[in-house]
């Protein structure tokens, strides 16, 4: 193995999700799945276990998510870094009654909120474990290109062209 592929950065991490399982006290409906937490690592229970239970809340472990990192998000992955509350977006895709599984777990801040606009799944912020986030920086530090942002500038129009009905010369 040469000294560059031993000091590259890791592209992805493991995370294990927890979800709470919320009673709720309106007509429509009885409790809400929501996803509370991200482990740094994956315990070594089954998906789908259940944690701990209240009278209002029970708590499952639903599985392990390996979370990828791309070189082209580097700037979000910083934005979500020095937000103050480093967060992982985690949702959850309804199989059946009572029945969920990970669909998708992002560090991008940008994708989260977009995954937050679709309808069916549901997608909770979640704090980012501090493994995590070392993971996170070292990735950016390693691939991150600051890119100058520079404005275009627009062709002249041509208002002969306008008052001729055509889009340029020789129309």
């Amino acid at each position: 193995m040469s000294e560059q592929e031993q000091v590259r950065p890791d592209n992805h991490f493991e995370v294990g999700i927890l979800v709470a399982r919320r009673r709720l006290r309106g007509p429509w409906a009885t409790h809400a799945w929501l996803p509370v937490a991200a482990l740094p690592a994956a315990p070594p229970v089954a998906a789908w276990t259940r944690l701990s239970e209240t009278e209002e809340e029970a708590v499952f472990y639903a599985g392990a998510y390996d979370v990828l990192l791309h070189p082209a998000e580097t700037s979000h992955y910083r934005d979500n870094l020095v937000s103050g509350r480093p967060s992982l977006w985690v949702a959850l895709r309804k199989l059946g009654e009572d029945a969920y599984e990970i669909a998708a777990v992002t560090a991008d801040p940008y994708e989260g909120e977009a995954m937050a606009e679709g309808i069916g799944e549901i997608v909770e912020a979640v704090p980012m474990p501090t493994e995590s986030q070392g993971i996170l920086l070292a990735f950016f530090e390693a691939f991150h290109v600051e890119r100058k942002f520079e404005k275009r500038k627009r062709d002249r129009a041509d208002p002969e062209a306008l008052a001729r009905g055509g889009r340029g010369r020789g129309e």
